[in-house]
């Protein structure tokens, strides 16, 4: 699921969307780039989450992708989120 935008559905962040930077087995890793940096992420669980199947990473080298060597910025973060606002 990295690189998939998701809505927070619970919590004090409720309907907030972020990008997935990191997951394990039952939690997700978010980062909006904004007040949750990729330094600072928000830890929450998977079952508080909604995935949206938009996969922001499309464009970037499929091998590196499957490498696990990606990485973000804030401003990529921050950018890719506003244009699927826009779109939606």
């Amino acid at each position: 699921m990295v690189g998939f935008l998701a809505y927070s559905i619970a919590g004090r962040d409720k309907e907030s969307l972020y990008l997935i930077i990191k997951e394990d087995n039952d939690s997700v890793w978010l980062a909006n780039g904004r007040d949750r940096t990729i330094n600072n992420p928000k830890k929450k669980n998977k079952k508080h989450v909604q995935i949206i199947k938009k996969d922001i990473l499309a464009d970037i080298d499929l091998a590196a992708k499957d490498n696990d060597d990606i990485s973000f910025s804030n401003e990529y973060i921050r950018l890719k989120i506003k244009r699927y606002i826009n779109k939606n």
